[in-house]
C-alpha cells in the first residue's frame, strides 16, 4: 500500500470557512433549477403513468390523444431507439434495462411505470391528453418483498432474466445475482467460540427525499444535435444514456447545468430527458419540458432498497471476535441493480477478524428500481452488524466503545471483500467518542415518565474515486476563472476552488468557479459516492500546479533567468538569491510580452477516495403511552481525513445524521395490499423537520488520507450508515426490548412494550 503524499498540518486556504461562490445566486433567488429553463416556442410534455403494479400491457390506444385540441406529439416505448442489448451473465446489462424502466414496452412492473406521453402548447392541456390514452391491461400477481421473490412458485418477473448463482447460470429466477466474499475458516471460527449472536434485520424502502423534483427540457435541432437541461447530479450521465435511447452518439447530445434542489443519489439516473428529446423531434423541433409531481417522484423514481440483512458472530470471552457471517438480501425493485455490492464491502469493514463470509442477493421485487442513497448499501448492512455488536455486549456486559476498539479495523486490516485497508481512522474516532462530553454525560431522566435510552452505532463507506476535469484561466487583474466538471450538490464549487487557490497562493475569493456544459468541459463522474471533493479536488490542484509551472517560465522570461533559479511559495515568485519577488497578481498584468494568456487543464482517473468511518451516539426518549420516539441529543463523530470547508463537512454530517433518523424512526414506502404505495406525498410520508431534531453535535477526527495531498477523504456518505443502528440501539437500551425492523415506529415500539 504506497502512501502518496505526506500531509502538513498549516494552510492558508484549507480549513477555511469563505462565503461559498454561488450564495448570492441561490439566496437572492437568481440561481436557475431545472425547472426555471425557459426557451423561445417552449411546449410541455407529459407521461401516462401504469395505473398497475403488475402486469402485461395488451393494447395501448392513443388516437384520441392524437386529435386532443393542443396536442403536437404523441409517443410510446417504440420511438425510443432501441440499444444495442448488451448482455451479461444476467441477461441485459442495467444501463439497457433502464431502456424498460424508462418507458414500459410489453408489460409494467410497478404502479408509475411510464407507458406513453405527449407534447402539448401548454402543462394543463398535456395532462389533459395523457388521460385520453386508453390501455388495456392483463393483470399479473405483484411480488413486494424479498420473502414473496425466493418463495417456491414465486411468479418470474422478467422472464429474459437469467441470475448468476455463484458463477451459475439460472433460468426462471427473481435473484438477479448470489455472489459470495470469503476469507479464512468460518467454520472453525464458529466452533472456537464462546458466544454466538445470529440476527436479522428487516428493512422497508425509503426515498431519498429531495424537495426538487425531476425535470428536463430538450430541443432536437434541424441539425440532429440535441440540447437538454436535467436536475441531474452527472451531466455526462444523461449525454450518455439519453444519447443511447435515442439512437444518437454522444457527441450530438450537449448536457447544460442547470442548479439541483437535492439528490442525494436519488438524482443519478435518467427518467425524462430521453422522452423530452422525442417529443421534441416529433414536435419539429421545439423545445419540451417535463416535470414530475411529488407522486411521480414517489412512485417511479429510485428509492434506497428495502430487504433483510442476517448477520451472525461469534466472539471468546476475552472479547475478541472469531467468525461473522452476513447475508444480504435486498430488493433492486423491477430490474436488476440494487447496492447489495456496496452492502457487502460495508458489512464488517469496521472490524477485524480472522474469518468471514458474506452472501449477497440482488433480487427483483415490483417495486420501482431502486437507486443510490447516500453510501448505498451500508446503512442497511450496518443496521445488522451493529444490532449484533450492540446485543453481544449487553450479553457479556461489555462496554460497547471498548469492544469495538479492541476489534477495530485499521491499517492492513483485511476487508470482508478482501480489500487491505490503508491508513485509517477508525480507532481514533472510536477515542473521540470514548472522550466526548456525551458518552460521559448521565443521560437523565425524563420529567414526564418517558423512557430515555443511549444507542452508539458504527458505519462505513469506501468512498469514490473516478473521472473528474478540471481547468484554470489566469485573468489580467489576478483572478482565475475555473470551469469544473462536477455538479454542486453540497458547496463543492468552494472546496473544489480552495484546492487550486491553495496552490496558488490566492484567496478563495480570487477562484471563480463555474460548471459549464458537456461539450466545454472534459468527461466528469457524477457528483456521488463522496467522490467530489476528492478526485474534481485533485484535478484542480494538478491544474493549479500547472499554471504554476507555466507562470514560472514567464517570470523566467522577464527575470532573465533559468527556470531552475525561481522558487514560488505562496503566490510569490522569488529568484534564488531573494532580490527578485513577484506576486501571481502582478504577474497577471505582465502576461502579454511574455507570451499571452496563461491556462491550464488536468484530467484524473483515481482509484478510490480514502476510506470513511463514522461513531454515532444517540439519546432518545419514548413515551410508554404512545410509542412517540423523540431524539433528545445526537453526537456524530467522523474521520474527514482533512475538513477542506468546515462548515460544509459539518453540514454534510448533521444532514445525513436527520435523514438517518427518519429512516430509523419514520420513513418507509407503505403499500396497500395490491402493492401500490400508500404514502406519497410529503403529508404522508412522514420526514423530520428542524422541529423533530436537536443541534446535531459533530466531531470532526482528521487523519489525512495519504493518497491525497490536502488528505482529503469524503464526508458526505458515511454519515447515513450509523443513525439506523445507533436510533435501533437506543430504543433497545430504554425498553430493553429490540426491534429488528425498520422504521421503529410507535406502533412497533408499543407492541414490543406490551408483548
Amino acid at each position: 500500500m504506497v502512501e502518496l503524499f505526506e500531509n502538513k498540518a498549516n494552510y492558508k486556504v484549507i480549513g477555511t470557512r469563505p462565503v461559498r461562490h454561488d450564495g448570492v445566486d441561490k439566496v437572492t433567488g437568481r440561481a436557475v433549477y431545472g425547472a426555471d429553463v425557459k426557451v423561445p416556442g417552449l411546449i410541455w410534455g407529459e407521461v401516462l403513468r401504469s395505473t398497475e403494479v403488475h402486469a402485461k400491457i395488451k393494447s395501448i390506444d392513443t388516437s384520441a390523444a392524437e386529435k386532443f385540441p393542443g396536442v403536437i406529439a404523441v409517443m410510446t416505448h417504440d420511438d425510443l431507439a432501441t440499444p444495442g442489448r448488451d448482455t451479461t451473465r444476467n441477461g441485459l446489462n442495467d444501463v439497457d434495462r433502464e431502456f424498460f424502466n424508462i418507458m414500459a414496452k410489453d408489460k409494467v412492473m410497478y404502479k408509475g411505470h411510464v407507458i406513453a406521453a405527449v407534447a402539448a402548447i401548454d402543462r394543463n392541456t398535456a395532462q389533459e391528453a395523457v388521460r385520453k390514452i386508453k390501455v388495456e391491461y392483463e393483470k399479473l400477481q405483484p411480488v413486494t418483498n424479498v420473502d414473496d421473490a425466493v418463495a417456491k412458485n414465486a411468479p418470474i418477473l422478467l422472464d429474459d432474466l437469467i441470475g448468476d448463482h455463484l458463477g451459475e447460470d439460472v433460468k426462471n429466477t427473481n435473484i438477479a445475482t448470489h455472489f459470495r466474499h470469503e476469507f479464512g475458516n468460518v467454520e472453525e471460527g464458529f466452533e472456537s467460540a464462546d458466544l454466538i449472536v445470529d440476527k436479522e434485520v428487516t428493512l422497508q424502502m425509503v426515498h431519498q427525499g429531495y424537495i426538487e423534483p425531476h425535470n428536463a427540457t430538450a430541443i432536437w435541432n434541424e441539425d440532429n444535435k440535441v440540447t437538454v437541461w436535467s436536475s441531474t447530479q452527472g451531466s455526462f450521465g444523461v449525454r450518455d444514456q439519453t444519447a443511447k435511447f435515442i439512437g444518437l452518439p454522444p457527441s450530438s447530445v450537449r448536457v447544460n447545468y442547470s442548479e439541483i434542489g437535492g439528490g442525494f443519489g436519488g438524482k443519478t439516473k435518467v427518467y425524462l430527458s430521453p422522452i423530452a428529446a422525442i417529443l421534441s423531434k416529433k414536435s419539429n423541433g421545439r423545445p419540451v419540458k417535463i416535470v414530475m409531481d411529488r407522486p411521480s417522484v414517489f412512485q417511479a423514481t429510485g428509492p434506497a432498497p428495502g430487504g433483510k440483512v442476517r448477520v451472525k458472530m461469534g466472539v471468546t470471552n476475552e472479547g475478541k471476535i472469531t467468525a461473522a457471517h452476513a447475508t444480504i438480501r435486498y430488493e433492486a425493485g423491477a430490474y436488476p441493480g440494487s447496492a447489495v455490492n456496496a452492502g457487502a464491502i460495508c458489512i464488517f469493514a469496521c472490524y477485524e477478524m480472522p474469518a468471514s463470509r458474506i452472501d449477497g442477493y440482488d433480487i427483483v421485487v415490483n417495486k420501482p428500481k431502486s437507486a443510490a442513497y447516500r453510501a448505498p448499501g451500508s446503512p442497511q448492512a450496518a443496521f445488522a452488524i451493529e444490532t449484533v455488536i450492540d446485543e453481544i455486549c449487553d450479553q457479556k456486559g461489555w462496554d460497547k466503545i471498548q469492544f469495538r476498539l479492541d476489534n477495530a479495523a485499521k491499517k492492513g486490516t483485511r476487508r470482508g471483500d478482501g480489500v487491505l485497508l490503508e491508513k485509517i481512522g477508525f480507532e481514533e474516532s472510536l477515542q473521540a467518542a470514548q472522550k466526548s462530553e456525551h458518552w460521559n454525560s448521565d443521560i437523565g431522566k425524563s420529567k414526564e415518565g418517558k423512557l430515555r435510552g443511549r444507542g452508539l452505532a458504527c458505519g462505513y463507506w469506501m468512498n469514490g474515486g473516478g473521472l473528474s476535469t478540471c481547468d484554470l484561466m489566469l485573468t489580467d487583474d489576478g483572478t482565475v476563472m475555473m470551469n469544473e466538471g462536477s455538479a454542486d450538490i453540497g458547496g463543492t464549487r468552494a472546496s473544489i476552488a480552495m484546492q487550486s487557490a491553495e496552490v496558488l497562493g490566492l484567496s478563495a475569493e480570487d477562484i471563480k468557479p463555474t460548471i459549464p456544459d458537456t461539450d466545454s468541459i472534459g468527461y466528469t463522474g457524477m457528483t456521488g459516492g463522496s467522490r467530489t471533493t476528492f478526485a474534481t479536488g485533485y484535478a484542480a490542484y494538478l491544474a493549479a500546479q500547472s499554471m504554476v509551472d507555466q507562470l514560472k517560465s514567464r517570470v523566467a522570461i522577464l527575470w532573465e533567468l533559468n527556470e531552475d533559479d525561481i522558487d514560488f511559495n505562496e503566490g510569490f515568485f522569488t529568484s534564488n538569491d531573494q532580490e527578485l519577488k513577484i506576486s501571481i497578481k502582478e504577474l497577471s498584468g505582465k502576461l502579454e510580452s511574455t507570451g499571452g494568456p496563461v491556462s491550464s487543464t488536468a484530467s484524473v482517473n483515481m482509484a478510490a477516495g480514502g476510506n470513511g468511518y463514522a461513531v454515532h451516539i444517540c439519546d432518545l426518549e419514548i413515551d410508554p403511552e404512545t410509542g412517540k420516539t423523540d431524539v433528545v441529543r445526537y453526537t456524530a463523530i467522523q474521520d474527514v481525513g482533512k475538513a477542506i470547508h468546515p462548515s460544509y463537512a459539518e453540514g454534510q454530517i448533521q444532514g445525513g445524521v436527520v435523514q438517518g433518523i427518519g429512516w430509523a424512526l419514520n420513513e418507509e414506502y407503505y403499500l396497500h395490499p395490491d402493492g401500490s404505495m400508500a404514502n406519497h406525498s410529503f403529508l404522508d410520508y412522514r420526514m423530520p423537520t428542524c422541529l423533530d431534531m436537536p443541534m446535531i453535535e459533530t466531531i470532526m477526527v482528521e487523519v489525512p488520507n495519504p493518497n491525497h495531498p490536502y488528505g482529503v477523504r469524503g464526508v458526505g456518505e458515511v454519515t447515513l450508515a450509523p443513525p439506523i443502528a445507533a436510533a435501533s440501539n437506543a430504543v433497545k437500551d430504554a425498553t430493553n426490548k429490540r426491534i429488528l425492523e425498520q422504521p421503529i415506529k410507535p406502533s412497533r415500539i408499543l407492541k414490543a412494550i406490551r408483548d
